[in-house]
């Protein structure tokens, strides 16, 4: 991967829309879109508690 991509994750407190303007002000736009479960451990059981969720950022030309 080379330094003009960089991946940017979705935070808790934000929304898809707001990550993706957040990369666009730091000068990327998104070229892909990775999924990805978290689990916490309850009762010794795998329990899945969100869904992660990164945009793969390119560097935009200027």
């Amino acid at each position: 991967m080379s330094k003009n991509t960089i991946w940017f994750e979705v935070e808790e407190h934000e929304s898809i829309s707001q990550c993706l303007d957040r990369m666009k002000a730091l000068g990327y736009a998104a070229v892909g879109r990775k999924e990805e479960p978290l689990f916490e451990e309850i009762n010794g059981q795998p329990v899945p508690i969100r869904q992660i969720v990164k945009f793969k950022g390119s560097k935009l030309e200027q």
